[in-house]
């Protein structure tokens, strides 16, 4: 009998790579990051074990929404107590913060779980061109349709 492989958590390998924003479509964009995030690109994927890699996304506020989503478009948030509902139009977001359009649609593609807490705080997003993490050496990904 053929048992499965369950990879350890001492024995993760992780990678550092850098995705370019500029010009892509963001559902197609944060899906990719979010299968880098997962770890389910590698072979020794296992799902309840945190293997993905570290992700920097850069020109964040270059990225493209199709149709007419930068008006109609909203992002929500609530603080828990009553009237803490607000909902923010995704067109001065992008103006204000671009880095959190982002972030929002790749947290929600991702285990909302400890698990994916700790996937969530292996992305970096930045506006600009600019990211502070050269010491890590990461690699320039190449996203499909690119």
């Amino acid at each position: 009998m053929k048992k499965s492989f369950m990879l350890h958590p001492q024995a993760v390998q992780r990678n550092w790579w850098i995705v370019d924003a500029k010009d892509q479509v963001l559902g197609r964009l944060c899906t990719q990051v979010a299968i880098l995030l997962k770890g389910k690109h590698k072979a020794t994927y296992t799902p309840h074990v945190e293997n993905g890699d570290h992700v920097i996304i850069i020109n964040a506020d270059k990225i493209v929404l199709t149709g007419k989503k930068w008006e109609t478009k909203m992002h929500f948030r609530t603080s828990g107590r009553p009237g803490g509902f607000s909902a923010t139009p995704v067109s001065k977001l992008k103006t204000k913060a671009p880095a959190r359009i982002l972030e929002h649609a790749i947290r929600g593609m991702l285990p909302k779980t400890h698990l994916g807490e700790k996937m969530f705080h292996h992305m970096m997003v930045y506006a600009g061109e600019s990211h502070p993490h050269a010491g890590q050496h990461p690699q320039i990904m190449k996203l499909k349709g690119e």
